[in-house]
């Protein structure tokens, strides 16, 4: 369920078009520095809830840069399908 959850959350920011989920974007739509932005937000945020449910089960294990960088990694590729079908896809008559 956690893992589906990241999922969801990886592929949010190129689904929404509102800036950090709150404010309408601008006719010309959301720049990729925004999505970026809120990407990185997301994998803050779903990072603290890995570490919010591991303290319930027991003590929290500490992790260096290593763990950070590949889940980091991870949470990216996870967005991928997301970002093919905002950037890559190709509409029909286009």
């Amino acid at each position: 369920m956690y893992l589906g959850l990241a999922a969801l959350a990886a592929n949010l920011p190129f689904m929404v078009e509102r800036r950090l989920f709150i404010w309408p974007a601008p006719a010309t739509g959301k720049a990729l520095g925004w999505r970026l932005l809120e990407l990185l937000l997301l994998y803050g945020v779903v990072g603290l809830l890995g570490i919010w449910l591991e303290g319930r089960l027991g003590p929290v294990h500490q992790q260096r840069w290593p763990f950070y960088a590949s889940t980091f990694a991870l949470f990216v590729v996870a967005a991928y399908p997301g970002f093919v079908l905002r950037f890559l896809w190709r509409k029909p008559g286009m």
